[in-house]
């Protein structure tokens, strides 16, 4: 998988999958985090998910941890230029909301935490309505001048809120959030297909979804009756009803047939979709990423069987 898709209107260049940073350093250690890392990039992967807040809500941690092995990892491999990293503000409880001044101190966090000296594309990781607008686009639009930030998008935006955000960027001529990563999968299809895929079309910018997989279930770990150790498991049971176990038997189903995992479907699915630049989807082992890596492009029959 070496094949690069351009993000309209950025100039990053990244691979079909990106590669969710929520696991490291939570339930992979950094000795697996590595690994993990390496066989990405082995594969073809270039692009990186993570925030600041992760792993803060695991026991005894404060947040950037996942930044920190992400950080670690560069520096040991020397790699920093081939990487593009994504990574958010807003949800951190010591670094919180959209405000000027909140932004221009974790984008300092969150670089020092990396090891580097620019992030390729920074995200809002929510919509903080109590900051306006004009500042949090204008802190951005700074990152941006001074070279701190390459790229900047939206997490958890509606379509109104992503389409106001645009005409405020218009306004005052400051950069503008190219991408939107919003919750979006198989089996969980609303509220972005009404509401924001819309405004991302009409923008002209990319959907790069996040839980591209359902939080696991539809790589069909899950099954009705079983009980599954995981520490995501508790996450996934809310994908367990009768409408979703038949959507995750066409997934296998189909898997079966092209002799690919299920997250290959799932994720081929998503890149299928109009709107949709890079879907999201995070490993913890390398097996698990072996899985999502296993490249597919469906047909338009194929794709019908979930209409």
């Amino acid at each position: 998988m070496t094949n690069r898709i351009r993000l309209p209107k950025t100039n990053l260049d990244v691979s079909p999958i990106c590669l969710g940073g929520n696991v490291f350093g939570w339930s992979a250690d950094k000795e697996q985090s590595f690994a993990v890392l390496d066989a990405f990039v082995a594969a073809g992967g270039n692009f990186i998910d993570t925030a600041d807040v992760y792993s803060e809500w695991a026991d005894g941690h404060v947040g950037g941890e996942s930044e920190t092995i992400i950080g670690e990892w560069m520096t040991a491999r020397g790699n920093r230029s081939e990487i593009i990293i994504a990574t958010k503000v807003a949800k951190l409880s010591t670094r919180p909301g959209l405000s000027r001044d909140n932004i221009m101190a974790a984008v300092e966090d969150s670089l020092r935490r990396l090891h580097t000296y620019y992030i390729d594309l920074y995200y809002a990781h929510e919509d903080d309505q109590n900051n306006d607008l004009a500042e949090t686009l204008g802190a951005f639009d700074t990152l941006v001048k001074a070279g701190k930030v390459r790229s900047i998008g939206a997490s958890n935006y509606s379509g109104a809120r992503l389409l106001q955000a645009a005409e405020v960027s218009k306004a005052h001529g400051f950069a503008q959030y190219a991408v939107l990563q919003n919750l979006y999968n198989l089996v969980e299809r609303e509220p972005y297909e009404s509401d924001a895929a819309p405004a991302v079309a009409e923008l002209g910018i990319s959907g790069v979804p996040f839980y591209g997989v359902a939080v696991g279930f539809l790589t069909g770990k899950y099954q009705p009756g079983a009980d599954i150790a995981s520490v995501r498991a508790e996450g996934a049971k809310r994908y367990f009803r009768d409408e979703n176990w038949a959507t995750l038997a066409k997934v296998t189903e189909l898997a079966g047939e092209l002799g690919v995992s299920n997250a290959a479907v799932a994720l081929a699915w998503l890149r299928a979709q109009p709107t949709i630049g890079v879907p999201i989807a995070s490993a913890r082992t390398v097996e698990q990423l072996a899985e999502l890596m296993q490249f597919v492009e469906l047909t338009p029959q194929q794709l019908s069987i979930f209409n």
